[in-house]
């Protein structure tokens, strides 16, 4: 099984500057904690500093959409700002429909933050057929090395705040 990264960055981004957000899901908690700590080293090692990491949490994946809003809400009303935020959640195929509900509605809700924010929410769902995907995107693989596609979260919420960020 494939399964490649962002890749290198079209520049140096220094995000000592940034505050960021994460907000996840609590379901499959397994992948959601390897997911978060490859999000945080990724902003870590871009400059992002530890104390300007918020990270929050939600029950599921459903309630990403309303608890990535209400979150950036609040930072703003205490005087805080989130330059960026990652909503990081994990959904897997069962025998239902659900999955599809689910993952549609999350997808498009999430996808409509970046704009009524006006600052980059970055999609970081995990929409898998079997737990071995989720594992393998997670970086968990049995002795293997994989790529962990927080830390692609983690690069794209620097470089997204860095660039267009009005700050």
């Amino acid at each position: 099984m494939a399964v490649k990264g962002l890749g290198q960055l079209d520049q140096d981004y220094d995000g000592s500057k940034l505050r960021v957000g994460i907000i996840h899901a609590r379901w499959n908690r397994q992948i959601i904690d390897a997911l978060v700590e490859g999000a945080i080293k990724r902003l870590q090692s871009l400059g992002v500093k530890e104390e300007n990491i918020v990270v929050e949490t939600v029950p599921g994946s459903f309630e990403l959409p309303w608890g990535t809003d209400r979150f950036i809400q609040k930072e703003l009303e205490s005087g805080r700002r989130l330059d960026a935020v990652i909503p990081i959640g994990v959904l897997i195929k069962g025998s239902t429909m659900h999955f599809e509900y689910i993952s549609d509605s999350v997808t498009h809700a999430i996808m409509g933050l970046s704009s009524k924010h006006n600052r980059p929410v970055i999609f970081g769902l995990l929409t898998c057929l079997t737990e071995e995907q989720a594992l393998a995107r997670a970086g968990i693989d049995e002795g293997k090395t994989m790529h962990n596609h927080g830390e692609d979260w983690g690069a794209a919420a620097v470089e997204m705040a860095v660039k267009f960020n009005e700050n």
